[in-house]
């Protein structure tokens, strides 16, 4: 019936109504054309709560939207290591987003974490593909079942904020499909979005909103995705080779302007209408699914908004469990941790106040329902009389002497501090990256002067992504929130206390230094490409291969408790092509106190022809237990959790070869092993790509240039900044600044974004991110950002003008001549 249907309103379209439904009505709505039954759909910013923009609440702690439940952040919900989880959480904001008429929420992000440097990490869950697919899979599923579409971003090979809308990431084929492409083969085959949204960057040379081999031959031939492409917003260069490569949707709208794009392509023969035809089935499809959402209405009935503040205290319940289940404790020296119920402690750190940092920064940025904060969760608890100082000005890195003698004296009263440290959001946010690794200078002053005063100091960290930890020697206990959302500061009540176990467990790796981690010595490059010539070597994988000693392993967490493991066996000792193989083994509370242990299951081929990590994750399993109580685990690994790419045949293979199988608490602490064989390929791989080759064995993270160029299919980037005579579309903003008009462009776009642009409450914050986003903006933009009020012809002469060319009367271009006449 639907498809009858989509069929005849398609059939009733002219060309111009089906160009128009390949971009936005406006900058959250699809286009609607009523009077041939075509309805529109509203389209919000998650993806750790809903971001609908609302004016009436402007003035409100996250900014112009509604007010909405603020989960953790993907940074900290991965390290519950619980689809499950994820999976609750994605049904709660499903059912916000119903409330509030949104039919799509832009989220999960996916992408793999490659340094800790980028700036959006805090949106991503881990370095390893299987951890993030199937936490994806589990907000995915969340979501969809309450009837709200999703779109699993940013496809693809988005990795850092430096240039992200025009640098080329080049990046060899096996990396690209084993690393980067993972976790969203993962998320598509078993989470089913209702869309994804390509990424600004080109892939390989080849922006990805018009890139067909990802958005057609591997999204929808082989991975068989069946729902809607759209674009990131403003992600957008030539609409109709966008068209023709499979991006759906445009968002948000471009006024027109790539609409007659399309319309010129059709008429003069370079864009199949067929196509077009597709995009609009697909367009209508997902609004004629959701479009019963925009019969919600905000502000509603007083009953309506009773009921809405009683969804959102119940879902603020589940904030506060998933803040406490994705907590870690990271150290605990002589068991300063737990609490007693009457210790004498003093709160120290602007950072467990109301500046409490617990969401990121950038487009995610939610008007939070809930009160954050430690210090309110410390009262509530009932303890009332604890000291409390800032120590610090959240928003300086400089030492403010009077603040930290304050701290000081209220620290000599007690037996035990709690010091709040981490990153602002003037470190990390959406639109820049971080320049460093380290916590900011006031904050370590102040730990040293509290460590050095004789006091047992428990340091409480937040922030999206590790830091560096020097200071660690000077901190009894560790425990890590990430970015916890507004149940943080219950959680951390809880679990300081006693009331709860920490069973966090670290998605990513911590590196002792950032000179340690596996791209630091290609990032974030530019301003034309970045090459990723560690290839897969990202996260564990690299540091297991080179060596390398780290701070915190992959998937490292401590506990209040203790667990033992034992029993390992597999269901097979041969495995034949194609079948699944399913690992057993006992894992026993030893310690007093309930607990959950997530175990871990990695698995190695170490005779493969093929270059291999040491090990990779293949399954986990977190466990539930009391004091005393064991429990028989299954983790079953399907043939994927065995392949590898294969870049002669393009394709992944299951090598023939003995493999094994290890379990433990992480990457580094593996208690069991076995063995089995695995009936597979025979494989045969060029030179480079073999166990023999470069990346076979290394000892550092040099990974030479002429290595990486063996690996890749394309001649390396020149990287050279263009000069003026050489602007182009895409060169960025930035690089224009030799010429007048170039200048001149940037000032005007430094001066829209300033209107227009929140990311942050902290106004440092919006104007560095907003520099950053005017410094990499592409000129392409200058058309597409402005809904058409610049127009093509006039950014061909401003671009003309900036290259020192003219155009004459006549339309033609000629040269500048004299220095007056500077672009």
């Amino acid at each position: 019936m639907t498809n009858d249907r989509i069929g005849n309103i398609i059939a009733s379209l002219t060309l111009e109504e089906k160009a128009s439904l390949a971009s936005g009505k406006s900058f959250w709505e699809t286009q609607d054309i009523p009077a041939k039954g075509v309805p529109s759909i509203w389209l919000a910013d998650g993806p750790h709560g809903l971001r609908k923009e609302d004016r009436l609440h402007i003035r409100e702690n996250g900014g112009h939207s509604v007010k909405a439940t603020c989960f953790p952040t993907a940074s900290a919900l991965a390290c519950a290591w619980s689809p499950a989880l994820a999976r609750r959480v994605g049904a709660a904001i499903g059912r916000e987003c119903r409330t509030h008429g949104v039919a799509v929420v832009l989220g999960p992000g996916v992408n793999i974490k490659r340094s800790p440097l980028c700036g959006r990490n805090f949106e991503y869950y881990s370095e390893d593909p299987l951890l993030a697919g199937k936490l994806a899979a589990g907000f995915i599923r969340g979501a969809e079942g309450e009837g709200v579409g999703t779109s699993l971003k940013h496809f693809a090979v988005n990795n850092q904020e430096t240039l992200r809308m025009s640098v080329s990431a080049e990046v060899d084929e096996r990396a690209l499909h084993e690393l980067y492409l993972r976790p969203f083969e993962i998320a598509v085959k078993e989470g089913a979005p209702s869309t994804v949204m390509c990424s600004y960057n080109r892939i390989n040379g080849v922006y990805a909103s018009e890139n067909r081999m990802l958005l057609t031959r591997i999204l929808r031939e082989q991975w068989g995705f069946d729902g809607l492409v759209m674009s990131d917003w403003g992600a957008v260069y030539r609409r109709p080779a966008g068209v023709a490569a499979g991006l759906d949707l445009e968002m948000p709208s471009s006024g027109g302007v790539t609409d007659r794009e399309i319309v010129r392509a059709v008429r003069a023969g370079r864009l199949d209408e067929a196509a077009l035809d597709a995009l609009c089935a697909r367009v209508l499809r997902l609004a004629l699914a959701h479009a019963p959402q925009r019969k919600k209405a905000y502000p509603a009935p007083v009953h309506h908004v009773a009921a809405v503040r009683r969804m959102l205290d119940r879902h603020h319940a589940l904030a506060v469990r998933a803040a406490r289940e994705s907590a870690v404790l990271l150290k605990n020296e002589g068991r300063v941790l737990p609490l007693a119920p009457d210790a004498k402690v003093a709160v120290v750190g602007a950072l467990a106040g109301r500046r409490c940092r617990y969401q990121g920064a950038g487009s995610s940025l939610i008007n939070a329902h809930g009160r954050p904060d430690f210090l309110h969760a410390l009262v509530r608890g009932g303890c009332r009389d604890a000291a409390y100082a800032p120590g610090y000005d959240p928003d300086s890195e400089c030492v403010d002497a009077k603040l930290e003698e304050k701290a000081l004296n209220a620290a000599r009263g007690a037996d035990t501090v709690l010091l709040f440290l981490g990153l602002t959001d003037l470190f990390e946010t959406e639109g820049y990256d971080r320049a460093h690794m380290r916590l900011p200078f006031n904050q370590l002053h102040l730990l040293d002067r509290l460590a050095g005063a004789g006091k047992d100091v428990v340091v409480v960290l937040a922030g999206g992504s590790p830091v560096e930890t020097p200071w660690l020697p000077r901190a009894k206990a560790v425990l890590y929130t990430a970015l916890g959302g507004e149940g943080v500061g219950e959680a951390v009540f809880q679990l300081l206390y006693g009331r709860a176990c920490p069973a966090g467990r670290l998605a990513e790796t911590w590196p002792k230094r950032l000179e340690d981690t596996p791209a630091a010595r290609h990032w974030p490059m530019g301003p034309d490409a970045v090459t990723y010539n560690e290839s897969i070597y990202v996260g564990y994988r690299y540091y297991d291969k080179a060596h390398v000693d780290v701070r915190f392993p992959f998937g490292y967490g401590l506990s209040y408790t203790s667990f033992a493991y034992s029993g390992l066996t597999l269901s097979r000792k041969v495995l034949a092509p194609g079948k699944a193989i399913e690992v057993l083994f006992t894992v026993e509370n030893t310690g007093a106190m309930a607990g959950v242990e997530t175990a871990q299951v990695y698995v190695a081929h170490r005779n493969s022809t093929a270059h291999q990590p040491v090990r990779t994750l293949a399954g986990f399993a977190r466990v539930a237990l009391k004091p005393g109580e064991r429990k028989t685990v299954c983790v079953t690994l399907p043939p994927s959790a065995l392949e590898f790419y294969d870049v002669a045949r393009h394709a992944f293979v299951v090598e023939a070869g003995r493999y094994e199988v290890s379990v433990g608490r992480h990457s580094r602490c593996l208690l069991l092993h076995a063995a089995f064989t695995a009936r597979g390929e025979t494989v045969a791989l060029p030179p480079a790509h073999s166990a023999g080759g470069p990346y076979g064995s290394f000892a550092d993270n040099t990974f030479p240039d002429a290595a990486f160029a063996a690996i890749h299919t394309r001649p390396l980037p020149r990287n050279q900044k263009p000069v003026r005579g050489e602007y182009t579309q895409t060169t960025v903003l930035g690089d224009m600044l030799d010429s007048r008009t170039g200048r001149a462009l940037h000032a005007l776009a430094l001066c829209a974004a300033r209107l227009g642009m929140h990311f942050s409450n902290n106004p440092a914050v919006n104007r560095r991110v907003c520099e950053m986003t005017v410094r990499d903006l592409p000129f392409k933009n200058l058309v597409l950002n402005t809904s058409g009020i610049i127009r093509y012809p006039a950014a061909e002469a401003l671009l003309a003008l900036a290259n020192g060319r003219l155009f004459s009367r006549g339309g033609t271009v000629r040269a500048e001549r004299g220095r007056s006449r500077k672009g």
